[in-house]
């Protein structure tokens, strides 16, 4: 269960500044619908070229939301050059705080900002010449590198929670660990120690080593695309797991669940697990 500050929950029950402001000077979208996040935000200048009015509309969580209100309160009036300092870290700090699986909603009104006043100015965004690093979220090599940068983050988890990048299938994990390293310095994967072999667990250990992984590992990243994932049955190495919410009738489920689920599963209890979706 998320921990949400008092500003948090103001701003999402009462949000400021919803809609889209008639003929702005700067439109900025980012997101996606299939992503689960999508924001818009709009501004329009007056005579001494500040901000005079910004709205926004979204798509997400009581975070998304309340991070894109607190951001139209915080750049009406200033100029663009004031505006475009504003970053993610101030939005939260704005907030009083937000969890960390939700720090990416700071980082989108961040995007959309940015993406707005290039709008404004002509001007094409990094990201937009940048490869494609995460395909499940769309989200760009530049993305991750500003994220990397501006919020000091030194782990895949990080990144995961501050553009939703490794959430999905997990096949860019390599990728954004290589960004991690060019960042930070860290050590190639291939001088790390190696890992100790698994130990020979009981059944009863593994069973319960497979429900621990679910909930503690899996069932958070799912949640953050408004999708969990039950634990059905264990029958020798067959994992059978019912998916709901988005997950369920996501076009994606089936890379979900082999190639996150499973490999997630396979790094952390056996690497003889199968899992297998059964309907209730």
């Amino acid at each position: 269960m998320w921990v949400y500050t008092d500003k948090v929950r103001d701003l999402f029950n009462n949000p400021k500044n919803v809609g889209e402001v008639d003929d702005a000077d700067g439109v900025g979208e980012v997101g996606s619908l299939s992503c689960g996040d999508a924001l818009k935000l709009t501004f329009k200048l007056d005579e001494a070229g500040r901000i005079s009015d910004a709205k926004f509309q979204t798509f997400g969580c009581a975070s998304a939301i309340a991070s894109s209100s607190a951001l139209t309160e915080m750049i009406i009036g200033k100029t663009l050059e004031e505006a475009e300092k504003i970053t993610n870290q101030d939005i939260v700090e704005f907030l009083g705080g937000l969890p960390d699986k939700k720090m990416h909603c700071s980082v989108m009104g961040q995007e959309a900002l940015q993406a707005a006043i290039a709008n404004y100015r002509g001007e094409r965004l990094p990201k937009e010449d940048s490869e494609i690093v995460c395909e499940c979220f769309g989200v760009t090599q530049s993305e991750i590198l500003d994220a990397i940068n501006h919020n000091n983050l030194t782990t895949l988890e990080q990144v995961t929670d501050y553009t939703k990048a490794g959430g999905g299938c997990g096949t860019c994990h390599e990728r954004i660990e290589e960004l991690l390293q060019e960042v930070i310095g860290q050590v190639g994967a291939e001088h790390r120690p190696k890992e100790p072999a698994k130990p020979r667990l009981s059944n009863i250990q593994k069973m319960k080593l497979i429900e621990e992984t679910l909930e503690r590992e899996i069932q958070p990243n799912l949640e953050k695309d408004g999708g969990s994932i039950e634990l059905v049955d264990i029958i020798g190495e067959r994992v059978l797991v019912s998916l709901k919410g988005a997950c369920a009738t996501c076009a994606a489920s089936d890379i979900t669940l082999k190639h996150y689920v499973e490999s997630k599963l396979r790094e952390l209890v056996a690497d003889t697990l199968v899992v297998e979706e059964v309907a209730q």
